[in-house]
């Protein structure tokens, strides 16, 4: 499996144009200017036109899993630091407050049927209280979950190694078919039965029977998307979607054309409030951002000690950040919008 995030694909394979005058430029952490209105960026680039591109944060090489290891499908227990894991059925493992076993990267965190889940390089945890506890869940181990969606029926999660579908809840997951020769998946998200996907072999997809089959929707776009994919439930031709090129994204259309908002430079996780989707934070190697206005504007938002995910609950009273400590998750939780951060 290859190394992940790997670096966004050069201007030449048709990305977003950062070169086009007025995008929002990516904000520093010695200043933050509030954004300008988006413009609009055409489907390509040409070398000659693209201007400086952030890149991602160097992967690390795939580490062993040691006395964090998740063995499944077996039936022992592993004493470790700190607790111990408790191999069980259907796909999981329990553990104690160790911690969430996700490898070397933290790629992602979302809220799904009422637990919180954590992915990245190695391995998949959810909790049900909030990240004191965690379960592993042993289907996903090496998936390298980034992008998540629910649909009526199931949870959809892509990682390096393809799409993946669970229909019992997030206990347990198995490949997903109809992708065809797509096997990358980066970016997911979904409302109700529509689903899109963004993949860097093949740009974004989409689906209208909630992951079933797919159609390409545009092939030049999408290839530097990470993440969550934000799909608006009254109008899912509207998207915002995390992009490490351009900061964050906008469709109207269904993501056939795409308008840079600005937000942290690198942007790796968006997130809005479900209850008021004007309200979006943001995360990127140039730190962290929140918008009350859909994007158009934005302010700095300080954020735990190396966050580089976020999300809401599913009624918008709680933010969750999310941290990489070692090779396990740490999860902070803010009820007043991120003024202050409880550690979990």
């Amino acid at each position: 499996m290859a190394n992940c995030p790997p670096a966004p694909p050069s201007p030449d394979q048709g990305l977003l144009d950062e070169s086009v005058q007025g995008v929002t430029p990516p904000m520093s952490r010695a200043s933050r200017p509030p954004a300008t209105t988006g413009t609009t960026i055409p489907a390509s680039a040409s070398k000659s036109s693209a201007g400086r591109r952030p890149q991602p944060p160097p992967a690390p090489h795939r580490q062993g899993r040691g006395l964090l290891g998740v063995f499944a499908g077996s039936a022992a227990a592993l004493l470790i630091v700190g607790g111990f894991w408790l191999v069980g059925r259907g796909g999981t493992d329990s553990a104690d407050a160790a911690g969430a076993y996700v490898g070397g990267d933290l790629h992602s965190v979302t809220v799904a049927d009422g637990r919180l889940f954590v992915g990245g390089h190695d391995g998949v945890a959810s909790s049900t209280d909030q990240g004191q506890h965690w379960v592993q869940v042993t289907s996903l181990s090496g998936a390298d979950a980034m992008g998540w969606a629910v649909t009526p029926g199931a949870i959809l999660v892509g990682g390096h190694t393809g799409l993946f579908r669970s229909t019992d809840g997030g206990l347990s997951f198995a490949t997903a078919d109809g992708l065809g020769q797509v096997t990358d998946v980066h970016a997911l998200g979904a409302a109700a039965d529509t689903v899109y996907l963004a993949s860097p072999q093949a740009g974004l997809l989409a689906s209208s029977d909630g992951g079933s089959t797919w159609q390409l929707r545009n092939t030049s776009v999408g290839q530097a998307f990470m993440g969550t994919i934000m799909v608006d439930p009254k109008n899912p031709n509207h998207l915002v979607a995390p992009d490490m090129q351009h900061g964050v994204v906008t469709s109207s259309d269904g993501g056939r054309t795409w308008t840079a908002l600005g937000g942290p430079e690198g942007t790796m996780s968006v997130a809005w409030d479900p209850t008021n989707i004007q309200r979006i934070v943001a995360v990127g190697m140039g730190g962290g951002a929140v918008s009350s206005d859909g994007g158009r504007t934005w302010a700095e938002l300080e954020l735990p000690q190396g966050t580089s995910v976020v999300t809401f609950s599913a009624d918008g009273t709680t933010l969750y950040a999310g941290a990489l400590d070692g090779q396990t998750a740490r999860i902070s939780t803010s009820t007043d919008g991120g003024t202050t951060w409880t550690a979990r």
